[in-house]
C-alpha cells in the first residue's frame, strides 16, 4: 500500500498533473447567487472568469466541509499506508478546522496528517507536487511528510494584482494596502509571511510589476522548480516564462490557471510565481 497525498483546489493544479501524481484534489465551493460549483469540476478557470465579468452576483467561495474530507479519506484509506493532506494557509482558509475534524472523527486504522503549507495556488502546489512525487516513489509516510516539509521551506512565493478591489474586498489582506494602490494609482506586490498574505513592494504598472517578478526569480539560487498561476492573462503568462528560460529550463515551467477558489477572491488579471530552491 502507498501514501496518498491529498490537497485542495486553491492548489490551482491542473487535473491532468493531479492525475499522473496520484495526488487527490479536494474542490473548494464557489457560489453564484444560490448556485453553488465545485472548483475546477463544475466550473472550468475560463468559466469562471467569463461569469465573473457577465454575472449579476457578487461570488463568494467556501472550504471542503468537515463530511467532504470524511468522504475523501473514506475513499482513500482502504488502499492506503497514510494519508498526508497540504491545503491552503489557515490563516486565510477555514480548509485546515474541516480537514482536522474530519481525521479526528473518522474511525480509521490508517494515519491521517493535517499539513499547513503556510501558502497558497503556485506555493501550494509546489509543496503539494514535491509530497506526491514521493509517495509515487513509493516513499513511506516519514518520508513523505519530511518531504513536505522540506519543500515549505524551500518555496517563496510573489504575486502582481493589476487591481487590488476583489483582495480588499475579500478581506484577505489590509486594507490599507487596497487603498493605498488606488490612491496611488499603483500595482502590489504580495507574498506570504508566517502565513499571511503581505506586502512585499510596489510596482507603477502591471508591466514593471512583471520586471520584479523576474527579478524575484533572479534573486534565488540553484532553483528546483517553479510555477507561473494567471487569473485569465495567459499572453502575459508566457511572456513572463520565456523570459525566466534565460534563469531556469524554460521546458520545465509550468503555467497554471488560477481557478475559481483563488480567483473568488484575487479576480483577473494576476501573475503568482512559486519557486523552490535547494536550500
Amino acid at each position: 500500500m502507498a501514501i496518498k497525498v491529498v490537497t485542495d483546489s486553491t492548489s490551482d493544479i491542473p487535473l491532468e498533473l493531479a492525475q499522473e501524481l496520484g495526488l487527490t484534489i479536494v474542490p473548494v465551493y464557489v457560489r453564484f447567487g444560490h448556485t453553488i460549483y465545485r472548483d475546477r469540476i463544475d466550473l472550468t478557470p475560463r468559466q469562471f472568469y467569463e461569469m465573473l465579468s457577465t454575472s449579476p452576483y457578487r461570488p463568494a467561495s467556501s472550504q471542503p466541509t468537515p463530511e467532504d474530507f470524511t468522504r475523501c479519506y473514506e475513499e482513500l484509506g482502504g488502499d492506503a499506508e497514510g494519508i498526508v493532506y497540504i491545503h491552503l494557509s489557515s490563516k486565510i482558509s477555514g480548509t485546515y478546522n474541516s480537514a482536522c475534524i474530519a481525521s479526528k472523527n473518522l474511525a480509521s486504522n490508517c494515519p491521517i496528517e493535517v499539513i499547513d503549507s503556510g501558502t497558497g495556488s503556485a506555493g501550494l502546489a509546489l509543496v503539494a507536487t514535491a509530497a506526491a512525487r514521493a509517495a509515487r516513489e513509493g516513499k513511506g509516510l516519514a518520508s513523505v511528510l519530511a518531504e513536505a516539509k522540506k519543500a515549505m521551506n524551500q518555496t517563496k512565493v510573489m504575486g502582481v494584482f493589476e487591481s487590488m478591489k476583489y483582495l480588499a474586498r475579500s478581506g484577505r489582506v489590509n486594507k490599507s494596502i487596497g487603498a493605498a494602490s488606488q490612491i496611488l494609482n499603483i500595482v502590489p506586490l504580495l507574498t506570504f509571511r508566517d502565513g499571511e498574505v503581505v506586502r512585499s513592494g510596489l510596482a507603477r504598472n502591471i508591466s514593471r510589476g512583471i520586471d520584479r517578478l523576474y527579478e524575484f526569480v533572479e534573486a534565488r539560487m540553484a532553483l528546483l522548480d517553479v510555477v507561473i498561476a494567471h487569473s485569465n492573462i495567459p499572453e502575459r503568462a508566457e511572456q513572463l516564462k520565456r523570459r525566466l528560460g534565460w534563469l531556469f529550463p524554460e521546458d520545465a515551467i509550468r503555467i497554471f490557471d488560477i481557478g475559481a477558489g483563488i480567483g473568488v477572491h484575487i479576480g483577473p488579471g494576476c501573475i503568482i510565481i512559486g519557486v523552490r530552491e535547494d536550500i
